[in-house]
């Protein structure tokens, strides 16, 4: 991705260099792939992201580099259960109740808008996670933070979608939480191409790193090798 002189000045300005990593080591590492169900991705769902279909191919590419690199991935799907509860004064003063009925019917576990995108590589390896808000790792949203520490996880990348919602939600707590995180701008997706701009270049001055898959793949250590001196682990 590119970005306009002001944001790279500005980055420089905070962190010496537009991009800090040179190596990812994969044993340390998992792939994160916020919230690419049915109600977000597939045509004619209420909050279908149109581009969401066109970031398939690159997030399945990507989940079979950091497996065959060593690293995780892990499959994150809002769940509507007990997310009213959780989240009520957002359901009830900022949803309109025909789209809180909607919401909470299409995220249920039984109904075919809380199912992955069909054409989704999920391997049985991967790590499945189920989330009630939009960060997934709020505090009891889901079971994302146990899974990150019981792997000794330091490094996520973050793909999926929204850009500006739920991928940078659950982005934003994890640094908060002491992880380094990369958006990786190909296999994100907004209801706008503004909004997913917006949010990466505001990701880049204040959070962390935008790197796309082959700027991933081009510096993701295999597990099983011992990354050079300037690694980041």
């Amino acid at each position: 991705m590119q970005f306009p002189s002001w944001v790279v000045d500005r980055v420089i300005a905070r962190q010496g260099q537009l991009h800090p990593h040179t190596r990812l080591l994969a044993s340390k590492l998992a792939f994160v792939i916020v919230d690419m169900q049915n109600y977000f991705v597939a045509p004619g769902f209420p909050a279908a992201v149109p581009s969401a279909p066109g970031t398939v191919a690159v997030i399945n590419r990507l989940c079979a580099s950091v497996r065959e690199a060593g690293g995780q991935v892990a499959w994150v799907q809002t769940s509507s259960v007990g997310s009213d509860t959780q989240l009520a004064l957002h359901y009830n003063e900022t949803v309109t109740p025909e789209r809180k009925r909607k919401r909470m019917e299409n995220l249920h576990p039984a109904s075919s808008g809380y199912q992955v995108y069909p054409t989704l590589d999920i391997k049985a390896a991967d790590t499945r996670i189920e989330k009630v808000c939009y960060s997934a790792l709020a505090e009891g949203s889901s079971s994302l933070g146990e899974f990150l520490q019981s792997q000794n996880i330091e490094t996520l990348l973050i793909g999926g979608t929204a850009t500006n919602v739920c991928c940078d939600s659950t982005a934003r707590d994890a640094v908060m939480q002491n992880f380094r995180v990369i958006m990786v701008d190909d296999a994100l997706s907004a209801f706008t191409e503004q909004e997913h701009i917006w949010a990466l270049q505001n990701w880049m001055l204040f959070f962390g790193d935008v790197l796309s898959t082959h700027e991933v793949e081009a510096i993701l250590s295999p597990a099983d090798v011992a990354p050079p001196s300037a690694a980041v682990s």
